[in-house]
């Protein structure tokens, strides 16, 4: 299948990558990663301000309505830059939360991002729980309003902070649609994922153009050359089952997004790291801020098993 995007779409897309650009976002990722989340909120309320949260709430409550598609846009490109904070979980927040009263309560907050939200990933732990002001728990028996978190514990990613959230708050409601929440947390992830893979195809095409041996660019050599057009493949077939899977929102579609365009994510990783060399993982090096994410990414909100396994099920 070829998905289009419309000019509104485009242009969007284009106006977030021109913000991001000019945000530097390298310096917020770093500061995030010390726990100094200033510059974070700060480019946090600009991506409020263009409507990217506004995208998962319903008009009623300061929202632009369930815009699956342009949620996709928009996250292509906080991952393409690498935009830290718990942007797929403040996506989740808001669909555990679409039922008044819940919705009145705490979507306008949401959606203007005067709020950040994480939600507890099986196991109890969640991203950012340091920095959300909104911290959610599922529970067997309802969803919960998390207390103060735990410690922070690093991550191999540095700007996704792990906090431990326990059950232990106040019950929010007894049937909160987890499932539902689930799929757009992991059809955000795949779009944060493949922005990511073609940020560092972009990054690592750039290099080895400049980078020469025996005189010439190692771009001009064909092992090279095919690596990238192997990266390029994976990203190319994973654009469309995100998007696909964005105009569906089944779920076993969005775990074949979510694996496909993770795994080509992680794959580009492993390529730019090769072409770079040991450079590519030190931390003062930029390209080692998309590399970890990569990683990280590729086993959030399901694994790629567990992903096969959803998709299997399906018949897909």
């Amino acid at each position: 299948m070829h998905f289009v995007l419309d000019a509104e779409q485009r242009a969007f897309a284009d106006a977030l990558h021109a913000m991001l650009t000019a945000a530097d976002t390298p310096a917020v990722i770093r500061a995030w990663s010390r726990g100094d989340h200033a510059p974070g909120r700060a480019l946090w309320s600009r991506l409020a301000g263009a409507g990217v949260f506004a995208l998962a709430v319903p008009q009623g409550y300061g929202g632009l309505g369930l815009l699956p598609v342009d949620l996709a846009v928009a996250f292509v490109e906080l991952g393409r830059h690498a935009v830290p904070g718990p942007l797929a979980e403040t996506v989740g927040a808001a669909v555990l939360l679409g039922e008044p009263p819940l919705a009145r309560r705490f979507l306008p907050g949401l959606a203007a991002g005067a709020d950040l939200a994480t939600v507890a990933a099986p196991g109890g732990y969640a991203v950012d729980g340091d920095a959300a002001s909104l911290r959610l728990c599922p529970a067997p028996d309802g969803l919960y309003r998390a207390a103060d978190p735990g410690p922070v514990r690093r991550s191999l990613d540095p700007a996704r902070r792990l906090t431990r959230l326990s059950p232990a708050g106040d019950l929010l409601c007894r049937d909160a649609p987890y499932d539902r929440a689930l799929a757009w947390i992991r059809l955000a992830t795949a779009a944060q994922a493949l922005g990511t893979g073609l940020a560092l195809l972009d990054r690592t095409v750039a290099h080895v153009r400049r980078r020469t041996q025996f005189g010439v660019p190692i771009g001009s050599f064909q092992a090279v050359g095919h690596r990238l057009a192997d990266a390029k493949t994976a990203l190319e077939f994973a654009r469309p089952l995100v998007f696909g899977a964005a105009v569906s929102m089944r779920p076993a579609e969005v775990a074949a997004a979510k694996l496909t365009a993770c795994e080509a994510a992680y794959r580009t990783a492993r390529t730019a790291l090769h072409l770079h060399g040991a450079i590519g993982y030190t931390a003062e090096y930029d390209l080692s801020l998309w590399l970890t994410k990569a990683r990280a990414l590729h086993a959030a909100w399901g694994t790629p098993q567990q992903c096969r396994d959803l998709v299997l099920a399906a018949g897909l």
